[in-house]
C-alpha cells in the first residue's frame, strides 16, 4: 500500500471515488457535491487558509486501487487555546482494514506534529463545525444536509488507533406538524409582542449588517468558553457567503432588545434530499434537475444549524420567541414537515432542554475524538460550558449554542 497526496486531476478524481466504492450498496448515503468538498482544501475557496493550511491523500492497494482518504488541517487560530496544540483530521474514508486505517491516521498525524501540532482531533471539517463534524455512531439513517455519515466499523478504526471521545454530539428531530406545547406556545408569543424586543429575518441584500450583528452576539455568547478564540471577520464572511448559497432569507433570524443584536438563529432546507439524486455532480444537466426538484418541492425536512443568546438576556424566552415567528414562515411553506436540530454538544445540557421542551426526539449521535500524540500524557475530555452565578444565586449556563 502507498499514501498519494491529492495534487492533480487524477488523484482528485480518485479522492471522490473512494467514498463512491465504499458506500455503493449503501441506500442511506448521500454523494456529497465534488466541488464542495474540493473547495475545502482550496485556499481561494475556504477562508480558512488565511489563518491556516490544510492538504489530503489517498491510499492505494498493490494494485493501484485506492481503498482510503483522508484530510488533515490546522486552523492557527484555535489550534492553540487547548492543553495541548491541536489540529484535525477529516474527510476520512476507508475499507475495513485496521492497517489500510493506520497507514491514513498516521499520514495526518506525522503531517500535523511536522507543524508543532502534539494532538489531533477527527473526523472534522476545515471550517465551522455546523458542516460534515464528527463520527456517526447512532441513527445510521439518511443524514440532512451537512450531517456526516460512515459505516459504523469505522468507530472501532478511529479507537484502535488511540483516539477517544472528546464530546459527543446529538441531532433531534422535530414532526413539525405536531403543536408545540400550549405553554411554551404561550411564553413564546409574550415574549414576541414585547415592545422592547424586535425580531426580524435576514436580507441577503444588507448582509454586513447582519455579519456585524452576527460578530457582536457571538463575542458575548462565546467568550466564556473554555477554548474561546475571537471571531474572524473572513471567516464569518465566507460563512455569510455559504448561507447565500444553501439557506432562506426567512430561515436566518435575528432578535433585538432596544436594537442591540441579542439572539441569532440558523435553519437551512435538508439540501439532501436533492443532492441524492445528483450523484455528486454539478453541470449543466444536474442544475437543470436541481431546479426542477426544488420547484416540485422535494424537500420536506430543514436542519436547524445553530442558536445562540448573549447571557443577560438567557432565560428570558428569546428562544422560544424565535420559533413563534418561524411557525408563521412555515405556515406558508407546508411541504416542509420535520425539522432536524443538530447538532448540540453533551457539554451543554441547557441546549439539550431546550431541544426537548419544544418536542425534539433524540435521533443520531456522533462523536468528535481526540488523539494525544504522546500516550502518557493526561487525556481530559471538553469541559462542560462555564457556569454563571446570579445575583440571585442560581446556576446557569453561559451559552446556549451547538
Amino acid at each position: 500500500m502507498r499514501i498519494i497526496e491529492v495534487n492533480d486531476i487524477k488523484t482528485t478524481k480518485a479522492f471522490h471515488q473512494v467514498a463512491c466504492d465504499i458506500y455503493k450498496n449503501d441506500e442511506n448515503w448521500v454523494q456529497p457535491l465534488a466541488a464542495l468538498e474540493d473547495a475545502t482544501f482550496d485556499p481561494q475557496k475556504n477562508a480558512f487558509y488565511s489563518h491556516g493550511e490544510g492538504t489530503r491523500w489517498i491510499l492505494e492497494n498493490n494494485e493501484g486501487l485506492a481503498i482510503g482518504r483522508i484530510g488533515a488541517f490546522i486552523n492557527r487560530n484555535k489550534a492553540f487555546t487547548f492543553q495541548q496544540p491541536t489540529g484535525g483530521c477529516g474527510f476520512f474514508e476507508c475499507i475495513d482494514s485496521q492497517e489500510a486505517a493506520d497507514m491514513l491516521f498516521n499520514t495526518a498525524k506525522d503531517w500535523l506534529a511536522e507543524r508543532g501540532m502534539e494532538a489531533m482531533d477527527g473526523p472534522l471539517n476545515f471550517g465551522e463545525n455546523l458542516l460534515n463534524w464528527g463520527l456517526l455512531v447512532e441513527g445510521f439513517m439518511q443524514q440532512g444536509f451537512g450531517m456526516p455519515y460512515n459505516k459504523p466499523y469505522y468507530l472501532n478504526l478511529f479507537e484502535t488507533f488511540g483516539f477517544k471521545i472528546y464530546f459527543e454530539q446529538y441531532s433531534y428531530h422535530l414532526n413539525h406538524k405536531e403543536p408545540f406545547p400550549e405553554r411554551f406556545w404561550k411564553i413564546a408569543e409574550w415574549v414576541a409582542k414585547k415592545p422592547d424586543f424586535r425580531f426580524e429575518h435576514v436580507r441577503f441584500d444588507n448582509i454586513e449588517k447582519y455579519i456585524q450583528d452576527f460578530i457582536h452576539i457571538y463575542e458575548l455568547a462565546w467568550a466564556r468558553h473554555d477554548n474561546h478564540q475571537t471571531v474572524n471577520l473572513d471567516d464569518v464572511r465566507g460563512m455569510m457567503r455559504v448561507a447565500k448559497l444553501i439557506a432562506e432569507e426567512e430561515f436566518i433570524w435575528f432578535a433585538y432588545y432596544k436594537d442591540e443584536p441579542v439572539l441569532m438563529f440558523g435553519m437551512i432546507p435538508d439540501w439532501n434530499q436533492i443532492i441524492k439524486k445528483l450523484k455528486g455532480k454539478i453541470n449543466l444537466w444536474s442544475i437543470v434537475k436541481f431546479i426542477w426538484y426544488k420547484k416540485m418541492r422535494t424537500i420536506t425536512r430543514t436542519r436547524i444549524l445553530l442558536m445562540g443568546v448573549i447571557p443577560k438576556f438567557q432565560g428570558t424566552g428569546l428562544e422560544s420567541a424565535v420559533f413563534w415567528h418561524l411557525d408563521k414562515v412555515m405556515q406558508r411553506k407546508l411541504w416542509y414537515n420535520e425539522v432536524e436540530l443538530s447538532w448540540v454538544g453533551d457539554f451543554n445540557p441547557k441546549m439539550m432542554a431546550i431541544y426537548t421542551s419544544v418536542g425534539g426526539v433524540p435521533a443520531k449521535k456522533h462523536y468528535t475524538m481526540r488523539v494525544l500524540f504522546d500516550p502518557q500524557a493526561p487525556y481530559e475530555r471538553a469541559p462542560m460550558l462555564i457556569k454563571e452565578i446570579k445575583k440571585n444565586g442560581k446556576v446557569e449556563d453561559s451559552t446556549s449554542e451547538n
